[in-house]
Formats: structure tokens, sequence, C-alpha cells
């Protein structure tokens, strides 16, 4: 089944909420959390996590943000029509120049989408400081396979790990096919994968030459 949240445009009016929320909240930043992104970007986590049910309405029917650290997620929820949807809150600073976030292993998406009713979602919110302020400027809330593969990359963690390549610059597809996107990743890994080999077989043939040369020193 099709999520109605993410098959029509209302994951738009959901990003728009998102944006407005957090706008209009309360200053909920101190002089310390201000100063640092991590701890600026959790609070923000914090707030989303305590009120996304509310600004999801009808398309919320059960919903969780008691999630580990290490967990796929940050939250989930269902709607009516029992489609699961794990979302991973990203922030993004923009006066920072560079930021390179880990969304979730190959692997572990690859079995999560053996399942056609789970839905991987990122939630990215760009936003600015003004003194203790938060402001929101861009919000994107989207499942993973909306997310073209020209602003992605795989990063050597484990199985490889999907990151988004830079948060200045989110390429969308919207509305594009779940099947494509992993046929696409797949793509992805049987390229990525013999370049990791290579990468091994110079490290072994390093610590190979590392080898002989303390088998030629003498003990002390």
């Amino acid at each position: 089944m099709k999520s109605r949240l993410f098959l029509t445009d209302d994951y738009k009016t959901v990003q728009e909420n998102v944006k407005s929320f957090l706008n209009g909240h309360p200053n909920f930043l101190s002089p310390d959390t201000a100063r640092s992104t991590r701890a600026a970007g959790d609070a923000i986590a914090e707030i989303l996590g305590d009120n996304l049910e509310s600004i999801l309405g009808e398309h919320c029917s059960e919903y969780s943000a008691g999630f580990a650290r290490r967990a796929m997620a940050d939250l989930a929820f269902k709607d009516s029509d029992g489609l699961y949807y794990v979302v991973d809150v990203k922030t993004h600073r923009q006066d920072t120049k560079f930021n390179m976030p880990n969304l979730t292993s190959v692997e572990r998406i690859s079995r999560f989408y053996e399942d056609d009713n789970n839905y991987f979602v990122v939630l990215v919110v760009k936003y600015g400081l003004e003194g203790m302020r938060c402001r929101a400027s861009e919000v994107v809330l989207v499942p993973i396979e909306f997310l073209d593969w020209d602003c992605l990359t795989v990063g050597a963690l484990g199985w490889g790990q999907i990151q988004i390549t830079d948060s200045n610059r989110i390429t969308l597809r919207p509305q594009f096919s779940r099947k494509k996107w992993m046929l696409e990743l797949c793509e992805v890994m049987l390229q990525f994968y013999p370049r990791e080999i290579e990468k091994i077989h110079s490290r072994l043939g390093h610590f190979e030459k590392v080898r002989e040369f303390w088998l030629g020193r003498p003990d002390e």
C-alpha cells in the first residue's frame, strides 16, 4: 500500500507546519546550548520528538519517540493504514560550511525495505540563530527513496553507511519508485565494494612490509 502522506503533497504541508512550529516556539536554547552546534541540534530534535505527533495530525495513529541513540531512527509512527514510519531527525546550522550526516546502514535499509509497509523517513531542519532564538529556514521530510543519489554517498563503516554528501544541497525526486531507488543502491554497492577490496589489498601489502621490517630488527 502506498503512503497517503507521501503519495500526495501532504508531506509538504507537514514540512511547512514543522517550520512554523519551530519558528513560533518560545526560546528553548540557553547561551551554552546555542554555542554548541551539537547541543542546539539535540535540542531541536527533542522539541520535535515531543511535538511531531500533533503536527502530523490525521497521518499519525500511533507514535513513539523513545529510541536509543544508536537506534535506526529518533522517532516512529504508524498511520491509519498500518504503515510504519521511522524518522531520522537531522539538523543543519547554516552558518557552518560543511555537514555530512550519516543516515543509515545499507544493510539495515535493505532488510527494513523488504516489508513494503515500512518507510525510512529523513527529517532535515536547516536553521540559523538570532541570539538565543532558532530560526528554521527549510524543512525536508521525505522517505529516503525521494533523495537523489547525486546528493548521497556511502561511507566505509560496517557494511557501508549512507550519507548526505552536503546538507547545503539536498536533491529530491518526489514520488520516486522505491524499487528503482533500491536497484540504484545495489548498483552503488556493487561498485563500492570492489574499491574497498582494492584498499584492503593495499593495506595488507603495507603491513606485510611493516612485519618484514620488524622481523629484521634485533630484540632489545
